[in-house]
């Protein structure tokens, strides 16, 4: 009896000293480099953002945020990476709303969304629908009259096969009861090029690409896909408003971190972004690029996780979307 009393005096004391470990080991987060994974090439959207808060984050702790390009599998690579990596605060993804439509796309995903927790969602973006001024087309009403007449002798552009822009194209062509063909472009650059040659009739095109052009008397911008006008085109309808319901999810640039990692860590870091993102710097250089900042916390980003992770699952089951 006295043995099992000293025993689990023992354990008591050893479960005590871990957990105040872990606290001194949360309390004084970070303490050394952090790893800023982006799951894409250098040079894009997703990795000039990284960089921004990454910069920032730096200045803030005195810890250097290291950006790490690992790009592969449209992102699956990257999005591993973090997904198994330990959950110290010390490994944190940089993702896109591609995080939650890969699981609707494939069936061999090497992680699960549960693996990965959310931090805070720093910007939301759109996809503009634009065609040719030589169309003569200026409402998305008339350019459905105009496909109806002429059924399978139109296009559609899109920046990649199961995109958003691929998904909300055979989407709306389905509510619309259009047959257009879709052209599936290596990016959104090439996509606004063959826009601008008239080489696509429409292009869904992400609103970061689209910005340079909004002013563009080449193009016509018929509607925007979101839950909300867009602040730089309070002038074009949504989708939603066009009669298009089934076409109000915004994307979305966000932070993870491993599922396993203490929610004072998480909390922590996502009270940090989400100040840099509303600082008028960020909050600027975002705006510029054509996104609209948000700079959420943790608990307020994880439902809009959940709810895009349903939306998307949905539209690419509607839509007959797969890439296996």
């Amino acid at each position: 009896m006295a043995f099992t009393r000293r025993t689990t005096l023992a354990l008591m004391a050893l479960a005590a000293a871990c957990a105040m470990g872990g606290a001194q080991a949360q309390g004084d987060y970070p303490n050394k480099p952090i790893r800023l994974i982006v799951p894409y090439p250098a040079g894009g959207g997703t990795d000039t953002i990284a960089r921004l808060i990454g910069t920032q984050l730096t200045q803030r702790w005195g810890q250097a945020v290291v950006v790490e390009n690992k790009p592969g599998a449209s992102g699956m690579l990257g999005n591993d990476i973090v997904a198994k990596a330990p959950g110290d605060g010390y490994t944190v993804l940089m993702g896109i709303t591609a995080l939650v439509q890969i699981p609707a796309l494939y069936k061999k995903v090497p992680y699960k969304l549960s693996d990965l927790t959310p931090v805070s969602q720093i910007a939301r973006s759109a996809d503009l629908l634009m065609v040719p001024r030589s169309t003569g087309v200026t409402t998305l009403q008339q350019f459905v009259d105009k496909a109806k007449a002429a059924p399978g002798t139109l296009n559609y552009g899109s920046y990649g096969n199961a995109t958003s822009s691929h998904m909300n194209g055979e989407r709306f062509k389905q509510m619309a009861g259009i047959d257009i063909t879709h052209i599936p472009y290596q990016g959104s650059g090439p996509e606004v090029a063959a826009l601008l040659g008239g080489q696509v009739t429409l292009a869904f095109v992400d609103a970061t690409a689209a910005y340079p052009h909004i002013k563009s008397d080449k193009v016509n911008i018929l509607a925007v896909t979101g839950a909300q006008r867009h602040p730089a085109l309070p002038q074009v309808p949504t989708m939603t408003e066009s009669g298009y319901p089934g076409l109000g999810a915004n994307g979305w640039f966000g932070m993870f971190l491993p599922a396993s990692t203490p929610k004072a860590i998480v909390d922590k870091l996502g009270a940090e972004v989400a100040a840099i993102v509303k600082s008028p710097e960020l909050n600027k250089r975002l705006t510029d690029m054509g996104l609209i900042a948000v700079g959420s916390l943790p608990d307020e980003f994880k439902p809009q996780v959940e709810k895009d992770a349903a939306h998307w699952k949905s539209v690419a089951e509607g839509a007959r979307i797969s890439m296996d």
